[in-house]
């Protein structure tokens, strides 16, 4: 068995798709089905059941997953350690500066545990640039938040947040229990700077343009509330600051907490470091 071919079989067992898998591992899907195929072939039982409904793992498929991403794991862990041991392992990560994640402390602790000869350096971005350097080719991998401009790159959820507005605790809107999108419709909002990638402008300003002042970073938002009295969106578990309050949009999709890389980066180290974000963001 190969390793590129025990790779499709766990893109595919994970996604439980071909399409989805294929578009995953940046593949048309035939040659993923006859690879998966002659896989099945090989060891002489069948992997996947195949219906109307979708695709399932026989009882030998869900064997094969857990050896398959174990092997792939000590695999990758081979190349990492050798890069290390000839000084070559290194692995730039761009962070949204949006708060402090719990899920990133885990995944911190938890990648240097595993990789303790890899140096990682962190670049920071205000919440302008959405891929964090990616697209300029600044980082390896960014930790970021949807949605933003894709091409070229691929993107791995690992979590989504309820989102609520953020207003001043003197707002009578703030004694609410919940808030739609149009209850806010005739307010100032604080915006981002023009070129902002317009998927990520479009969300976080409720898929409508708004009147408001510009701001690039968190602080800035939370100021532009206080000062101004303007509303705008954030985390509903985020803790405010005094004198704000947070009430859910019960109308606005989750933000999503992604992985995101370039589509055609092979680098084990951003291979395993996906994997262990995606265990320590589950918790």
């Amino acid at each position: 068995m190969e390793l590129r071919t025990l790779r499709y079989f766990v893109a595919v067992a994970e996604e439980l798709h071909f399409g989805r898998a294929a578009i995953r591992l940046h593949m048309s899907q035939p040659p993923l089905s006859r690879a998966i195929k002659q896989l099945e072939s090989e060891l002489g039982a069948a992997l996947l059941r195949r219906s109307s409904a979708g695709v399932a793992l026989t009882p030998v498929g869900a064997v094969l997953l857990d050896e398959a991403r174990a092997l792939l794991d000590q695999a990758d862990r081979v190349r990492v350690r050798v890069a290390a041991a000839a000084g070559a392992a290194t692995l730039t990560v761009g962070l949204l500066a949006d708060s402090a994640d719990p899920g990133a402390s885990r995944l911190a602790g938890a990648y240097s545990r595993r990789h303790p000869g890899v140096e990682v350096h962190i670049r920071e971005t205000d919440l302008t640039d959405p891929t964090c350097g990616l697209h300029a080719g600044l980082v390896d991998i960014a930790l970021t938040r949807g949605p933003f401009d894709e091409t070229g790159l691929t993107v791995h959820e690992l979590r989504t947040d309820p989102v609520g507005a953020l207003l001043r605790t003197d707002d009578p809107l703030a004694r609410r229990d919940s808030l739609k999108l149009a209850d806010l419709a005739d307010r100032r909002w604080f915006r981002f700077p023009a070129g902002t990638d317009p998927l990520w402008q479009s969300y976080w300003n409720g898929g409508e343009p708004r009147v408001g002042p510009v701001v690039r970073g968190v602080q800035e938002c939370v100021q532009a509330v206080l000062w101004n009295g303007t509303v705008g969106m954030t985390l509903v578990d985020h803790e405010p600051a005094a004198g704000l309050a947070v009430v859910p949009l019960i109308d606005m999709p989750p933000s999503r907490v992604v992985a995101a890389w370039n589509e055609d980066d092979t680098n084990p180290l951003i291979r395993s470091f996906v994997r262990i974000a995606v265990a320590a963001y589950r918790h």
